[in-house]
């Protein structure tokens, strides 16, 4: 089953792991293989590291969050129709979502946030799942306990801060001078400058770390961790001073039940994201450009359909 579907699209690919190696092209439409959809994207959103994600099957096309429309489904096809409004975090292995449509397995689709158009929606994925694994898979995060967020006000640091003060943690978060406020607006009981020197005195020993930031701040984390306590990194390894201690490292994984949950969370006012800025699917070059010059206050979103 499928709506009118062009022979050929307009798409971003990616020829060279760097900003001017974007080409805007007009490519084959994808189609679907078994266990897939096909989604008429209407965003998709960028990550700073992504270009290199990809080099070892270029030209490739990148973004790996979507919100958009089914337009078709394979015949084995039955978690998703044709007309329904989904968001996801696509499969890192193969095309993204910067493109006018996109193949993705059936089984990582979720309706999107009934609350929020697809340029809000698109800006959720990575970044909230990356929260909610870091926190609750990985870092086993229980009502009552303290937590500590380095980069509360970051991308994936703004999910975690509502997502903790929701499970009924007491939440501190570390933020840049500049934005302190917006960990403060986003729920942290507490907020700490992170390039304090000061920070490990100013600290009572908390249950979890959970680091977006990486460097400097993810070695001197050991000491802000109670005994028993977890540390858990989105950024990096940790270093071998870091030992011995409960420490996670994890990359990201699509997960559809999770974002069902996420979306729920959305709908009811408890989470929101925040959108840095909007660029038209044929301006990637310049989203790139603004995502990889860091100081975001949110995501780096792709238009590719007014709605």
């Amino acid at each position: 089953m499928a709506r009118s579907i062009p022979r050929t699209m307009d798409a971003v690919r990616l020829h060279s792991a760097r900003v001017d190696g974007l080409r805007y092209e007009r490519v084959e439409t994808p189609r679907v293989e078994r266990g897939e959809a096909l989604i008429e994207v209407h965003a998709a959103a960028v990550t700073r590291d992504e270009l290199e994600w990809s080099v070892d099957r270029l030209p490739a096309v990148p973004s790996y969050e979507l919100s958009g429309i089914v337009a078709a489904v394979a015949a084995d096809v039955a978690t998703v129709a044709v007309g329904a409004a989904v968001y996801a975090l696509t499969d890192f292995g193969r095309d993204g979502a910067a493109a006018a449509y996109a193949a993705v397995r059936a089984s990582l689709l979720a309706p999107k946030p009934s609350t929020l158009d697809h340029v809000a929606s698109a800006a959720i994925p990575l970044a909230a799942l990356s929260a909610w694994q870091g926190l609750f898979d990985h870092g086993r995060l229980e009502e009552g306990e303290r937590v500590l967020i380095h980069g509360a006000a970051g991308g994936v640091g703004h999910f975690a801060t509502q997502l903790a003060r929701w499970r009924g943690a007491h939440v501190i978060g570390t933020a840049s001078p500049g934005s302190l406020d917006a960990a403060r607006a986003f729920g942290a009981h507490e907020v700490l400058d992170g390039r304090d020197a000061s920070l490990e005195e100013a600290i009572a020993p908390v249950d979890l770390v959970f680091d977006t930031v990486g460097g400097e701040l993810l070695v001197r984390s050991r000491a802000m961790v109670r005994p028993g306590g977890r540390l858990v990194s989105v950024a990096e390894e940790a270093p071998p001073t870091v030992a011995p201690i409960d420490f996670t490292y994890f990359v990201v994984e699509p997960n559809r039940e999770q974002l069902v949950e996420i979306a729920r969370l959305v709908d009811e006012g408890t989470l929101r994201p925040a959108i840095d800025s909007v660029f038209r699917l044929s301006e990637a070059p310049a989203a790139f450009e603004r995502v990889m010059a860091g100081g975001n206050r949110g995501k780096v979103v792709l238009r590719v359909v007014d709605d």
